[in-house]
């Protein structure tokens, strides 16, 4: 019997303040580097920390979200150790009283429905970044960047919960959904405002917990899920072999997909955390924390629960249109618009998500609006244009905000459904290629698909592709076909 695999998470969220958490500096990404700081965040002489509002109602917002309990009192803490990234010799975090605790999160994975538990939420700062000319272990120098240190992080822990990568993936999936939701984080993994750290360990049974590794600084979903697979992997080869699993923290090289020893793994009192003496315990009123509470949205897992119940669409639809509350808030306006829920999820989900994921935009960015969307649709189904002729409306309506009906006038996109412009078009294609014809005559229908786009090809794509085949279907007995071909379907009959 394999042993089970026991994970849990550590998740750090960078939140949206226009500010750090002890002090004036802008938060924002990708200014040249050491621009955003000052005496406060480089922890000079002298200088005292103020908390920052915005990051505490984000916290609260959070675990309100996440039905945590939230303390009436807390307190900062220092966590002592050196890094070159810490300027400070120590970062201002919580320790024994965090402003949340024992919150809970519902996931659905393939084995069914399971509450993760939420530990733990608290705040802190976030550390300065080091950057290595090619690898840490061949670079021949460090340069620090302090503008990432003093940003307002949430750190997210999990009990160990989770029995499977799979799980790991589909809880931090669920999280990252809330938090956006909530618009606490823009959660960009490639810019570090969503990291985590994954603690593995394998129990031989009976509830008995074996060793844990931890896997430090996971920065995509994907990282996430095959760490944590070679993780488990390693641990279970290493038992099998009689050898001992050491508690470690190691790292996730994701060219050779392989989990490298960094350091042994700390124990809290290496830390020697101490109370802040620069910061008040932090007591925020109960009808502070209402207000929070009742002013939450509607959360990702409710409104995808109303949208199969209201809208009438399968589940997976509904999952993907309330990945981001803008794809969400689009779709109900497009219905809202007149357009039926089923044709406006999958062009979200289709055509405009793939062009949305090819241009790297967001909904938002574009001109294109839920009227416009609804409009087009209209054309298709009352049949003025042919779904092939929607497929390059969307693209100009996304580009240029235009309504598809002036488009449809301006490029002459009206599609052609009659009976004798369809006739002309399919007779020309089929005595361009009769051996196709004959083909599709003796029963190949494989064929089918390529006579009908050649005729839509033929009519620039603005031919009813129904009428089409239907005219294709009349006229396959009646063509004249070359004399050989026409003996050898004559001895085929006979």
């Amino acid at each position: 019997m394999s042993p089970e695999i026991i994970i849990g998470l550590e998740v750090h969220v960078e939140l949206l303040t226009e500010s750090k958490l002890f002090c004036g500096c802008s938060t924002k990404f990708g200014n040249p580097p050491n621009t955003n700081v000052c005496p406060v965040c480089l922890g000079l002489p002298g200088v005292l920390p103020v908390l920052n509002r915005k990051a505490v109602e984000h916290l609260i917002r959070t675990a309100c979200a996440l039905s945590c309990t939230i303390a009436p009192r807390s307190k900062f803490d220092r966590k002592n150790y050196f890094y070159p990234d810490m300027p400070k010799n120590f970062q201002i975090s919580q320790y024994d009283l965090p402003l949340a605790t024992a919150g809970k999160l519902s996931i659905v994975t393939a084995g069914g429905e399971k509450t993760i538990t939420i530990k733990r939420i608290h705040l802190e700062e976030d550390t300065g970044k080091s950057v290595h000319k090619g690898t840490i272990d061949c670079s021949l120098s460090t340069l620090e960047d302090y503008n990432r240190a003093g940003v307002p992080l949430l750190e997210i822990v999990t009990e160990p919960d989770m029995r499977s990568p799979e799980e790991a993936h589909v809880f931090l999936t669920g999280l990252k959904d809330i938090l956006r939701w909530l618009a606490v984080s823009d959660c960009k993994m490639e810019e570090g405002s969503l990291r985590c750290d994954a603690n593995i360990s394998l129990s031989p049974g009976d509830g008995v917990l074996g060793t844990k590794t931890e896997i430090k600084n996971l920065n995509s979903f994907k990282s996430v899920r095959e760490a944590l697979e070679h993780e488990a992997a390693r641990q279970q080869k290493c038992l099998a072999s009689g050898i001992a699993i050491v508690q470690e923290t190691r790292g996730w090289d994701e060219k050779k997909s392989v989990t490298i020893p960094m350091r042994s793994k700390e124990a809290e009192y290496d830390y020697r955390y101490f109370p802040e003496p620069d910061l008040l315990p932090l007591e925020p009123g109960a009808q502070w924390i209402r207000e929070f509470r009742e002013a939450l949205p509607e959360l990702p897992a409710e409104k995808r629960e109303r949208f199969v119940r209201d809208y009438r669409i399968p589940s997976y639809d509904s999952s993907v249109l309330t990945s981001s509350p803008a794809m969400a808030d689009f779709f109900e306006a497009t219905v809202r618009c007149g357009a039926s829920p089923k044709a406006g999820s999958n062009w979200l989900m289709g055509d405009i998500s793939r062009i949305l994921n090819d241009k790297s935009l967001s909904l938002d960015e574009t001109p294109l609006t839920p009227g416009r969307l609804a409009g087009m649709i209209d054309l298709v189904e009352k049949g003025t244009v042919s779904g092939k002729t929607a497929k390059s409306l969307i693209e100009e309506m996304l580009a240029t905000g235009k309504d598809p009906l002036e488009i449809v006038k301006e490029r002459g996109l009206t599609q052609i459904s009659g009976e004798d412009a369809i006739q002309a078009l399919v007779i020309e294609v089929a005595q361009a290629n009769t051996e196709a014809m004959h083909s599709l005559r003796k029963g190949n229908e494989k064929v089918r698909g390529f006579l009908v786009g050649q005729v839509m090809k033929a009519s620039k794509g603005r031919a009813n592709p129904s009428m089409v085949n239907k005219v294709l279907d009349g006229l396959l007995g009646a063509l004249p076909l070359p004399e050989a071909r026409q003996d050898e379907d004559d001895h085929i009959r006979g």
